[in-house]
């Protein structure tokens, strides 16, 4: 029988990676540095270019139509990560607590979750189109009485609220999973202490679920970052330019709008971001897990 000497990988383990890591390199690596490249150019996805340098990178932070872009972006996603965090959480400890058919209603509230999210967003898009005004002008209230989504000062608001209804599940599951990792006993001896439920949550319950926190706090902030499906069934971008996030500028002007080459330049600046913001994000809420 042959064995392999002391730190030696044996062959058949990097034979079992080799296809994962060209369908890596080939699907996404290449891809990605080709990308980067054409940053330096003008190319407009087709035809002939040159290169440019630097411009589009500085073109970008003279762009009022970019930092638009990363306003809304910014303002979803902090105002969606609060709320989907609170809604999840609040609902994590009402599923965990006993009440009668709790299993029923553990999968209710999963099932937002399986749901795909252009068709759900295209169902809100009509309630809120057509339905909600109706019931506006009949109940005599003029704030209703129109689309909320032709409103740049409201539009953003249902863009959140179909966002933040639809993600809750998936941070109710983790929150779930942490909750089920407190012993009971902790929970009888703050009762013994004469703590009540408030201060069992502060003080006992939330320390110990910080790590699942910290990985629902980063998780919704990095998916809300890349808010697209919700814009383009809801506004694509409407009013005017007012819920245009940055994916969606990517895609639209990059792809429809003959400007790859920019688009792409503000793609790579995005994806810097999104990777420091998370990040600092994590290390943030791991230094108060460790703490």
């Amino acid at each position: 029988m042959q064995t392999n000497s002391p730190g030696r990988i044996d062959s058949a383990y990097v034979w079992m990676i080799v296809p994962a890591a060209v369908l890596f390199t080939a699907m996404l690596t290449v891809p990605f540095l080709t990308g980067v490249f054409y940053t330096f150019t003008n190319y407009q996805g087709y035809g002939d270019w040159r290169f440019v340098g630097l411009q589009n990178y500085l073109n970008l932070f003279r762009d009022d139509v970019i930092w638009g872009s990363y306003g809304f972006t910014f303002l979803y996603a902090i105002t969606a990560t609060i709320l989907i965090n609170l809604i999840a959480l609040s609902i994590a400890l009402l599923l965990n607590s006993k009440i009668k058919g709790q299993t029923f209603f553990r999968g209710l509230f999963f099932l937002p979750n399986i749901l795909p999210v252009l068709i759900v967003a295209y169902i809100f898009q009509y309630l809120f189109t057509n339905n909600l005004p109706a019931i506006g002008e009949a109940l005599g209230w003029e704030w209703l009485s129109t689309s909320l989504l032709a409103n740049e000062n409201t539009a953003w608001m249902v863009i959140v609220f179909v966002g933040v209804w639809q993600a809750v599940a998936f941070n109710t599951i983790i929150y779930l999973a942490g909750l089920q990792t407190v012993p009971e006993e902790v929970y009888e001896a703050a009762s013994i202490d004469g703590a009540n439920r408030w201060q069992q949550f502060l003080k006992m319950t939330f320390p110990l679920i910080m790590p699942f926190f910290t990985i629902n706090m980063v998780l919704s902030f990095k998916g809300a970052l890349g808010v697209f499906d919700q814009v383009v069934a809801l506004t694509n971008g409407g009013p005017g330019t007012a819920t245009q996030s940055i994916s969606f500028l990517i895609f639209r002007n990059g792809f429809q709008g003959g400007e790859y080459a920019y688009q792409t330049a503000n793609g790579v600046i995005y994806f810097l971001l999104v990777i420091a913001l998370s990040f600092a994000q994590f290390r943030l809420f791991s230094s108060k897990d460790d703490a």
